[in-house]
């Protein structure tokens, strides 16, 4: 138990500000100039996962970590919203941002049920989602392969759907 107490607050300073402004964030995802967007990672099933591999869907790229509690708030929500949508519009990719054992995160996705594909971050950063301000951040990129907002905290499932709504009415063409 001391160990996990000593642990919980080395990270707090390195955390703490992108935990308070998690706290203050408004719930409407912020637009960011449109930029290309690309990574490849090797995903939990073992396939690398390519995000140009989701073109003409929403992409929904979350940052999260095992121990973050808002992250984990927010997994029922996109599991609920991928479910719903993977198949036509968008999906979710799930970024697991922690020092994890391979096993242990597999097991973790396997007991939330996370439906989503999941990878791990690399040494490099992904750019341009990183340098994060804090956990959970998710992050908007629509069918053409462009980065076009940004969410700091927990997100809904409505929320996104919103989000998406709102970028299509203001830029129809797929």
């Amino acid at each position: 138990m001391t160990r996990i107490v000593a642990a919980v607050a080395a990270l707090l300073p390195v955390f703490g500000a992108g935990l308070a402004a998690a706290m203050e964030v408004t719930r409407v995802p912020s637009p960011v100039p449109p930029q290309q967007a690309e990574f490849s990672l090797p995903a939990l099933s073992g396939d690398e996962l390519r995000l140009s591999q989701f073109h003409g869907k929403w992409v929904i790229v979350n940052f999260w970590a095992t121990w973050c509690v808002p992250c984990l708030h927010e997994i029922p929500e996109f599991i609920a919203f991928h479910d719903q949508h993977h198949q036509r519009t968008a999906v979710v990719v799930g970024v697991n941002f922690e020092e994890i054992d391979v096993a242990r995160l597999e097991e973790f996705v396997a007991e939330q049920k996370i439906s989503y594909p999941i990878v791990q971050a690399g040494l490099e950063p992904l750019l341009p989602f990183e340098p994060l301000q804090g956990l959970p951040s998710t992050f908007f990129v629509d069918p053409r392969g462009r980065y076009v907002a940004r969410h700091l905290g927990p997100i809904t499932a409505t929320t996104i759907e919103a989000t998406i709504e709102r970028f299509h009415v203001a830029d129809p063409t797929p």
